[in-house]
């Protein structure tokens, strides 16, 4: 089945995209919760007008993305944690505190939702990295470190 995604899916594209998945997949998933519609030729020809719309939206979008990602490259973030002795933080270190940290120590907003933590949490004192998606074809990779409070 042949779909056009209305939003950002994850797994599977990004808005505007036109997919192919499978018939069970679409028809009782993605149409009824609002994530796409069929791929019929009066949606595609709907679809390549928004696209052609939002391209130039998408370049001043993808330019300011990428002055971001150069200002991200080499920056560490610190983020403390209460420890024991033994180095196992109490708790764990998720994408919530990393941006907060960003957004404390270096003055730059970052949504929580765009960053990709090897792993699902942090549990150690220790060096780590994390992936932040700024744009659709913009990926900066930045060092944190959990340090003991």
């Amino acid at each position: 089945m042949e779909i056009i995604l209305m939003k950002d899916v994850p797994t599977l594209g990004y808005a505007h995209d036109v997919i192919t998945v499978k018939d069970g997949y679409g028809r009782n998933y993605l149409i009824p919760q609002g994530f796409a519609i069929l791929a019929t030729e009066s949606s595609k020809k709907m679809n390549t007008e928004i696209i052609r719309q939002k391209s130039f939206k998408d370049q001043k979008a993808n330019a300011d993305a990428s002055t971001l990602a150069k200002k991200l490259e080499n920056i560490t973030v610190k983020i403390g944690a209460k420890a024991a002795t033994t180095g196992k933080i109490y708790g764990s270190v998720n994408a919530i505190q990393i941006a907060d940290a960003i957004k404390e120590q270096f003055n730059y907003d970052i949504d929580r939702k765009k960053i990709y933590v090897d792993g699902e949490s942090i549990k150690e004192l220790g060096t780590y990295k994390a992936a932040i998606k700024l744009h659709k074809d913009i990926q900066v990779s930045i060092n944190f470190e959990v340090v003991a409070e």
